[in-house]
C-alpha cells in the first residue's frame, strides 16, 4: 500500500471523514530540507469531519498526528494540515 493510501486509511478509521485528501507535494520541495529522491517526504492533507467541531486547533492536529501514527510521522519530514 502507498504511502498516501495508508495515511488515508488511518484517517478515515479514526475520523469517518466527509472529505480527506492526501497530496504529495514532494516535488515542488527538491531542493530543499528533508527532500528524499522519489517523494514521500513532504504531504498536506485536507480533511473534514464532525469529530473536529468541537476541538481546538491544536486539538485537531494532535489528534491527525495520532491518528496518523509515530510510525508514518516519523518517516515523512513536513505535514500541512488544514482541517473542517
Amino acid at each position: 500500500m502507498s504511502l498516501a493510501k495508508e495515511i488515508e486509511s488511518r484517517l478515515v478509521t479514526a475520523f469517518s471523514p466527509e472529505v480527506v485528501e492526501v497530496i504529495d507535494e514532494s516535488e515542488s520541495h527538491r531542493g530543499h530540507s528533508g527532500y528524499q529522491e522519489g517523494g514521500e517526504s513532504h504531504w498536506r492533507v485536507r480533511i473534514k469531519a464532525p469529530a473536529f467541531g468541537a476541538m481546538t486547533r491544536l486539538a485537531r492536529h494532535r489528534a491527525v498526528h495520532d491518528a496518523i501514527g509515530v510510525d508514518i510521522m516519523g518517516r515523512i519530514h513536513a505535514l500541512a494540515l488544514e482541517i473542517d
